[in-house]
């Protein structure tokens, strides 16, 4: 019982530090851009004395102002509205600051005609940019319109550079999913338990990092480390506690599966209560200018988690095919009762692979902080990724993960370079899976097994 309760210490001392020391807050609602000229039949260059009117401002954003700022005014262009009938409710031209107020008669859609005949020699929209914007109001004040004029094209990116910038992001990605794939397949290869909550893990150890960070103050590498450790006495509290007892009750794999999906859920409300809805950032390593490498644009932090994932990556390969622990861990993968039978402590053995797993998937959970941003759902939004990754190289297999991870990292990376949305990518690492285990079921390094 003891070890149970234990079990939720590092979650509880995280929450608990969020809970006193950050309070999540309300986004603040995004203050409505500067009112602009367009016309009414009583249109004014200063806002009216109206419940409601549509504002408009004209600024030709290939010149910069006096003062340096992008933007020059547009003036006496024609603007009119017409309501939703088509019916003109009123037109008047721009002031000297491109601005215009149009009073309505009330909430509904409006539609806001530009008169592209009006706009002064040498200024013209931009691109494809309509000469009409059809808004819907429905708060008293101001109803701010925009129309696109004088942006300059943007250069295309040619293919080959846009193509080794998504290389390097894949790559990148890759790591931190093959960090966290690792500690996945270590799990899985000596308890055969397939981990719904691994994605709490990685979310554990982005959270810890940002308490270590932000509530005490510490450097975001320092606090990066202690979260790691973290991470390690959460795997060992957690084997000893939780999976240890289920294991020894003769538990089957499925119901263990179980309740590692409610454990998932229970874990991720509970991050949500404490550390909020928002996403939040460490306080270093956020904004950093790109250094260009070749045709590449790298930050210094992103060339930061590739070394530390390789590094790190390096020396668990080592440890598994060098050591004695990690023979030991392979071992009692390939056959547990027989290395039950010449004398190995299982058990203990079992918790060690907890306890690396965790502190793994933890790190991934920091590096991928870093790159991003903290959120309570950033480990449950990559973990279909992860899965796919260790199953791509076979479940189990260590070699496998590393592989897996850095296919399924790529080819999400590289998907919008050949035209696949971005809002949809994920879905391109899912069909590569698909299609491989429809040729090679047991995965890319996995070992082919009869069953049954």
């Amino acid at each position: 019982m003891r070890l149970r309760l234990a079990a939720l210490v590092p979650l509880v001392f995280c929450l608990t530090a969020l809970g006193a020391l950050f309070t999540p807050t309300q986004a603040d609602e995004t203050p409505a851009p500067s009112p602009a000229a367009s016309a009414s039949a009583g249109a004014t260059s200063s806002p009216p004395d109206a419940d409601y009117y549509i504002a408009v401002q004209l600024l030709d954003s290939s010149k910069k102002a006096a003062d340096g700022t992008s933007g020059v005014p547009v003036p006496d262009v024609k603007l009119t509205v017409v309501d939703d009938a088509k019916a003109d409710v009123g037109s008047s031209v721009t002031d000297a600051e491109g601005r215009v107020y149009i009073p309505i008669d009330g909430g509904g859609k409006y539609t806001v005609e530009l008169d592209e005949d009006s706009l002064p020699d040498g200024v013209k929209l931009s691109g494809s940019a309509s000469t009409t914007k059809t808004v819907q109001v429905f708060l008293e004040g101001a109803t701010n319109v925009q129309f696109q004029i004088g942006v300059t094209a943007v250069k295309a990116t040619p293919f080959l550079t846009e193509f080794s910038q998504a290389m390097f992001n894949g790559i990148k990605y890759g790591l931190i999913i093959a960090l966290a794939g690792l500690g996945l397949s270590l799990v899985f290869g000596t308890t055969g338990l397939t981990n719904f909550a691994h994605g709490e893990l990685i979310t554990f150890g982005a959270i810890a990092a940002y308490v270590f960070n932000r509530g005490f103050g510490l450097p975001v590498i320092i606090a990066g480390i202690l979260a790691v450790v973290a991470s390690a006495a959460l795997g060992w509290i957690q084997d000893k506690g939780l999976w240890g007892p289920l294991r020894k009750r003769g538990t089957g794999l499925i119901a263990m599966m179980i309740v590692s999906i409610g454990l998932a859920l229970l874990v991720r409300s509970l991050f949500q209560y404490f550390f909020g809805g928002s996403t939040r950032t460490y306080s270093e390593y956020v904004a950093q200018g790109p250094n260009k490498i070749g045709s590449l644009r790298i930050a210094d932090k992103e060339l930061a988690i590739v070394g530390i994932a390789i590094i790190v990556i390096v020396v668990t390969c080592i440890l598994l095919a060098r050591t004695r622990l990690g023979k030991a861990m392979r071992a009692v993968a390939d056959n547990p009762a027989l290395a039950a039978s010449s004398g190995m402590r299982v058990d203990s053995v079992i918790t060690a692979v907890w306890v690396l797993g965790t502190a793994l998937t933890g790190l991934s959970g920091v590096l991928y902080a870093v790159d991003k941003q903290v959120s309570f759902v950033m480990g449950f939004k990559i973990l279909l990724l992860v899965f796919a990754a260790v199953t791509l190289g076979g479940l189990g297999t260590i070699w496998g993960a590393i592989l897996g991870s850095l296919i399924i990292g790529i080819v999400d990376e590289v998907g919008p370079v050949f035209g696949v949305p971005a809002s949809i990518k994920d879905v391109g690492p899912l069909l590569v899976l698909v299609l491989i285990l429809l040729v090679r079921p047991q995965g890319l390094l996995g070992k082919a097994q009869r069953i049954g």
